[in-house]
């Protein structure tokens, strides 16, 4: 008997919460689990909820709402024995993405019901926990802008991409990675990021060959470039073949330290946070329990994914277990026969 909680944030996210709730039953019946649905009330009460469940000694922790809360839910539950479970509703779903985790209700509540759980690693930026991507430069200005604004979505992020884009400015960095052997470099850099997982969300790959279960973070330097020179970085993001720009400096770590000449904005993923302008950025290998995929699907382009996605879950309500089927097909029958009776 697994006790799974599922958290769910009803104002977060693009899908209906509601919809979501009623089909838990279906996927997880009462003979193998023991499921609780929690609502969050405030900003901070899905870590509340989730460090509860940590002291009760639940199972799985399922978030179901946008990518705040999958990420405060996730910071509550490193250094403890409950498994992480995701139904992503957000505009972004990177950690969702990268677990190949179904995009729609349907696929991830299977996924979880199956109970695949692996330990898994995440970084830490000055402290504050991420699992996908955290860093400096262009990426953390935007997500500052991108918060400000108060709009949600792909369409607003990459219209705020365009638009600030044109007239940022790169910095100088100093990049010291810690170890046996300590080395130091400058960079004039767009961004640098420090990645666990291997994108930023939506299937922008700026880490392609990154793996939460390796021990190291993969840092992408991308140094400044020029406004020609945009659609062929945004392609490559998209199809996983950012490492092949010459204008890509990568390199894996587990410690690093980022300096810069002023205090200026972090992002954790993709969540904005003031620093200093001294940057401590590592790995923690295997210290946080995570629902995955067992039956994951190769990678396929994203316009191809999208409609993957969209078949999926249409597609999904129709496809009934052998019992289910097989009762439709008997009633199905004697109807038949009842109809051929004088």
């Amino acid at each position: 008997m697994k006790r799974i909680w599922f958290i769910v944030n009803p104002i977060s996210g693009t899908h209906d919460k509601k919809g979501i709730v009623a089909k838990i039953p279906e996927y997880f019946p009462e003979c193998r689990f023991a499921t609780e649905i929690k609502y969050t009330e405030y900003s901070g009460h899905a870590a509340e909820i989730a460090r509860m469940a940590v002291e009760q000694g639940v199972d799985i922790v399922v978030a179901i709402g946008g990518d705040g809360t999958v990420n405060e839910t996730a910071r509550a539950l490193i250094h403890s024995n409950v498994a992480l479970g995701i139904v992503p509703c957000g505009s972004g779903n990177g950690l969702a993405r990268h677990l190949f985790l179904p995009m729609n209700p349907d696929g991830a509540l299977q996924v979880i019901s199956e109970c695949n759980i692996h330990t898994l690693d995440y970084g830490l930026i000055n402290g504050l926990p991420f699992f996908c991507t955290a860093g400096v430069g262009f990426d953390a200005f935007l997500s500052d802008r991108f918060n400000k604004s108060g709009k949600r979505g792909l369409l607003s992020y990459i219209e705020n991409a365009l638009t600030e884009g044109v007239s940022y400015e790169p910095e100088t960095y100093e990049l010291e990675i810690l170890g046996e052997e300590s080395e130091v470099k400058t960079y004039r850099a767009f961004l640098i990021t420090c990645a666990n997982a291997s994108q930023y969300g939506n299937d922008f790959y700026i880490a392609p060959h990154a793996s939460m279960s390796d021990g190291l973070m993969d840092v992408t330097i991308m140094e400044p470039f020029t406004v020609f020179e945009t659609p062929q970085i945004a392609y490559q993001l998209v199809h996983k073949t950012i490492t092949q720009n010459s204008h890509i400096k990568t390199f894996r770590c587990k410690d690093l330290i980022i300096r810069r000449t002023k205090p200026g904005v972090i992002h954790v993923d993709g969540d904005p946070k003031d620093s200093e302008s001294e940057v401590r950025v590592s790995l923690v290998p295997k210290d946080i329990r995570m629902v995955v995929n067992a039956n994951k699907q190769p990678w396929q382009p994203p316009l191809l994914r999208m409609f993957t996605d969209i078949y999926t879950g249409v597609s999904a309500p129709f496809k009934q277990t052998p019992k289910k089927i097989s009762k439709i097909n008997d009633e199905l029958l004697n109807k038949l026969r009842r109809k051929d009776q004088p």
